[in-house]
This record gives C-alpha cells, sequence and structure tokens, in this order.
C-alpha cells in the first residue's frame, strides 16, 4: 500500500508546479509527500552524519518551504538521491506505486522533447506516472472530470482502478471515452434502415459493451458518477479534445511479457502527452 506520494523535483518551473500538484494529492489522501532530486555523483564517504540539504538546490529547499506553509500538517521530506535521474525516480516511483514528474511542452504543439527524463522515466515505470506541465492548476484538484480512455475489448484492470480512485479521491464525475471506428459510407443491408440510422445503431451497441465492461467498477465505486461515451474520433484527438475540461486525464500503456530493449508509450499516450491540456497520468497495464 503506498505512503507515499513520491515527485521528482530540480528546482525548474516544470518540477515546481509537479511538486505543487503532488503535495495537494498527498494532503487530499492523508499521504506523506517526498520529493526526490535525483542525478549527480555520490558523496564522500564520512564517518560524520551528512546534512543532505547540502545537496539540495535553494530552488528545492524554497519550495518544500513553501508547500509545508501552504499545507500545515502535511508530511513533506526533501532528499538527493546521486546517480541516474531517470533510474532514481523509477525505483522511488515504483516502491510507492505512483510518480510525478514536471514536463516541459505539454499542450500547444511544441510536444515532449524525445530523451527527456519525464518521457524516459513514463515509457520504463512499472507505476502510473503522472506529468504536469508548468502553468497547471496547483492544487491537484481543479474542477473537472477525470477523464479515461479504454478499449472495451481489451479494458486494462490496472487502467480503470487507477481512474476510478482518482476520481473517488476528487470527488469528480468519471469520463471513460471509447474510440471506435463507425462507418459513414454506404451499406447493404438486410434491415430498411438508412446508413445514418446504421451508424448509430452500431454506436449504441459499442455503448452497450463499454457499459457492461465499466458495470463491476461501479459496484466498487459507487460513489463515483461515471459517464460513458463512444466517439468515431481518433483516441489520441478525443483525449486531448477532452483534456480542456479535465482535472487529469489517464491513458494505458501496455506492457508486453518480453519487455523490449527501449519500451514504447504507444501511439494513443504518446499524441496525449505531446498535446493534453493538463495532467496526464500514464498507467502500465498487461
Amino acid at each position: 500500500m503506498s505512503h507515499a506520494v513520491v515527485v521528482g523535483v530540480d528546482g525548474s518551473e516544470q518540477s515546481a508546479a509537479a511538486a505543487e500538484w503532488a503535495a495537494y494529492q498527498a494532503h487530499r489522501s492523508g499521504m506523506a509527500l517526498r520529493m526526490i532530486h535525483a542525478g549527480g555523483a555520490e558523496p564522500e564517504l564520512s564517518a560524520a552524519p551528512v546534512d543532505q540539504t547540502q545537496s539540495l538546490p535553494r530552488a528545492v529547499l524554497a519550495l518544500r518551504g513553501h508547500l509545508v506553509e501552504v499545507l500545515p500538517g502535511l508530511d513533506v521530506s526533501c532528499e538527493h538521491v546521486p546517480g541516474s535521474p531517470v533510474h532514481a525516480l523509477i525505483a522511488a516511483g515504483e516502491r510507492e506505486g505512483q510518480l510525478v514528474l514536471g514536463s516541459r511542452g505539454l499542450g500547444g504543439l511544441t510536444g515532449l522533447v524525445l530523451g527527456s527524463v519525464a518521457l524516459r522515466a513514463t515509457a520504463h515505470a512499472a507505476c502510473p506516472v503522472i506529468l504536469v506541465r508548468a502553468g497547471a492548476d496547483g492544487q491537484g484538484g481543479a474542477p473537472g472530470d477525470v477523464v479515461v480512455g479504454v478499449d472495451s475489448s481489451r479494458p486494462g484492470a490496472e487502467v480503470l482502478a487507477f481512474a476510478f480512485e482518482k476520481a473517488a479521491e476528487r470527488g469528480a464525475n468519471l469520463r471513460v471515452l471509447e474510440s471506435r471506428d463507425l462507418p459513414a459510407g454506404g451499406y447493404v443491408t438486410a434491415a430498411p434502415l438508412d446508413p445514418p440510422q446504421i451508424t448509430a445503431a452500431l454506436a449504441a451497441a459499442a455503448l452497450v459493451r463499454l457499459q457492461d465492461t465499466l458495470t463491476p467498477w461501479q459496484k466498487k465505486f459507487p460513489e463515483v458518477s461515471v459517464e460513458a461515451e463512444v466517439t468515431g474520433w481518433p483516441a489520441g484527438n478525443a483525449l486531448v479534445e477532452a483534456s480542456r475540461s479535465a482535472s487529469l486525464v489517464v491513458v494505458g500503456r501496455r506492457t508486453p511479457r518480453n519487455r523490449p530493449a527501449v519500451p514504447g508509450l504507444g501511439t494513443v499516450a504518446h499524441a496525449v502527452l505531446h498535446h493534453t491540456h493538463g495532467p496526464v497520468a500514464v498507467v502500465p497495464h498487461d
């Protein structure tokens, strides 16, 4: 069971936004906040106690002080972990079950910088990774639905569990989106239906399948109000558009049994990360 929300900090505007988002998440959930400043060389061995704050940038220490001030009672720790930032952050996040990171370029057309710590950690971590852009609502609980993209033919239990849990924590509605190809051309059918009627019937059948997929989760989380929707838009486009009014967008990242040397995010997650208007959680699943 997770006891802390882990966030990577480096003194940048992006990591400050992520830390503030994570702090409110921890405060709301009754957990501690663990701030990790990763990278750099191992400290020299010494018999005397080592003051870890000596390895922390002033901006990180100031951020910690700010969070303690605005959220009295929040248990906040801040530590420097030497070595590879990606490996250190992934290890810390996986121990607690989730990792929050700041990211450049979320929203608009700039996109993420390929090879960045945030993108690499998201592609490799075995735990959910939440990416928060600078300028996002710092309280981590901005009004808006939690939005999750699913495929009812092979839904990821980890993805739905995470989305329902976050909606329950926020007291937010959960909007579940599924993208389906709904043909718009001519049809030949035995039934006397016009093409628009056939498209509507296909959409209705897909919606029933999606609702059936969600039924067990709604029983487990009866306090969460759920809106299911089947769209003909490409999944990435639909989720990016939904992110305009969402407090959090949740997408899955499939992890094959035989892990490739260079894990990928998948086209949908990649598109959402590049163009979303708010925080995104990427959840690995089988």
